[in-house]
């Protein structure tokens, strides 16, 4: 009974805010921040697809506008350089409407990215929080494909690496509007909560 009640609540908030954006023009912007593996582009397309917002990634939207790949532009530009591109599309992204946004990991740590995110009308920021055994099982699967970490050998490396990064970032992080544990839970559960906190 007590799952059915989640059910139709989850429905019930999804239907309010349909009505909400037809009836009022209701505009808004969800941010999706968290680690790398943390689930952020997952999410961030069923998201789309449950409240009918576009989706977008941000290191695939500078990778478009740059004709670089963000590897290449690392190699190529530098990171001094990257970042403020970031930044700058970062601003660019911030003006537009209904949408759904997943930031790079990195993304909050730098120059004033978080203070945009804070001030923007209309945002909401969401930290997608994994705790270091959770990234830990993730990333290994993935390490090959991640520059940042491909260069790590063992599971007790990539496990300091996690556990440093996160200490860094944590200040950026939980500066965000909303913070929801990811640990042992799925898609659908993550994307129900996020509703059901937004709304």
């Amino acid at each position: 009974m007590q799952c059915f009640f989640n059910i139709n609540l989850f429905f019930l908030a999804i239907k309010s805010l349909r009505v909400l954006k037809s009836n009022y023009s209701v505009e808004m912007i969800i941010i999706l921040i968290g680690y790398m593996g943390s689930g952020k582009s997952t999410i961030g397309q069923k998201l789309s697809e449950t409240l009918h917002m576009d989706y977008l990634d941000l290191d695939a939207y500078i990778e478009k506008k740059e004709a670089l790949t963000i590897s290449e532009l690392f190699r190529a530009k530098g990171e001094i350089y990257f970042r403020k591109i970031e930044s700058h599309y970062l601003k660019d992204v911030l003006s537009k409407d209904d949408l759904i946004v997943s930031l790079g990991g990195g993304t909050p740590c730098y120059g004033t990215n978080m203070q945009l995110i804070a001030s923007a009308a209309n945002v909401k920021s969401i930290y997608l929080k994994a705790s270091i055994p959770q990234l830990t099982e993730r990333l290994r699967k993935e390490k090959k494909d991640r520059p940042l970490i491909s260069h790590l050998n063992t599971d007790e490396e990539l496990v300091e690496f996690i556990g440093k990064h996160l200490f860094e970032r944590s200040i950026y992080y939980s500066q965000a509007e909303i913070t929801l544990s990811v640990d042992k839970k799925s898609v659908n559960d993550i994307v129900e909560a996020i509703v059901m906190e937004l709304f």
